[in-house]
């Protein structure tokens, strides 16, 4: 294996937990309500693909711009105040692929504005080759596009590339671009269909390192 394709969200950041608390926050005074398993479903899924959901969960006329723009800078104001929450295991597994010279590459559903500002407050920048976004692609998770375009980017065959998720919808679209990916699960674990779809299943990134040793 020549390259590893990180996912951001719930994979190297702990976010999911602060992101679902900060849609609450903000959805509250509106009058809204969301629980745990709704959210679940909007896992690893392009903005477009989000909005759809709140959509038919809430109704037309539910104002989706106005409070994913307001749960970002809930979230941004907590990363700023406390840092950004970096999974266990994360630098450890960067400085080790640095160090034995794989490929590496970000690609994710988030928006370039939001990837930037939050590798710069984590300083992750240094640990990457490049990073592709949702916003940079047609076609976001469970399409494999943003996985292959990665692949593309480093100049690399799919068969030569891991990917690392922690979502059914980035499982999917490594497996439907025939990528072999490991998961690492995070506020869900995924379906017996999608988890079939893992080359492995870790409980952390500490142990990734170990798969690719194999």
């Amino acid at each position: 294996m020549k390259a590893v394709i990180f996912d951001m969200d719930g994979l190297m950041i702990d976010s999911e937990r602060v992101t679902f608390e900060s849609y609450q926050e903000v959805m509250a005074p509106m009058g809204y309500t969301m629980d745990e398993t709704f959210y679940k479903t909007l896992l690893g899924k392009p903005v477009p693909n989000v909005k759809k959901c709140f959509y038919d969960q809430y109704g037309q006329d539910f104002p989706f711009d106005e409070v994913l723009k307001k749960t970002h800078e809930t979230i941004n104001n907590k990363f700023e105040k406390k840092g950004v929450p970096l999974k266990p295991g994360l630098i450890e597994l960067l400085e080790y692929l640095k160090a034995h010279h794989y490929s590496t590459i970000v690609a994710t559903s988030s928006d370039r504005q939001r990837v930037d500002h939050i590798f710069d407050l984590a300083h992750l920048h240094q640990y990457f080759d490049d990073s592709i976004c949702g916003d940079e692609v047609t076609h976001g998770k469970p399409d494999p596009e943003i996985f292959l375009k990665a692949c593309e980017k480093l100049h690399v065959a799919p068969s030569d590339a891991f990917v690392l998720e922690d979502s059914e919808a980035g499982l999917q679209a490594a497996h439907s671009g025939h990528i072999h990916v490991i998961c690492v699960p995070d506020m869900k674990y995924p379906e017996e269909k999608y988890a079939s779809m893992a080359t492995a299943i870790v409980p952390s990134l500490k142990e990734v390192i170990e798969v690719l040793e194999k």
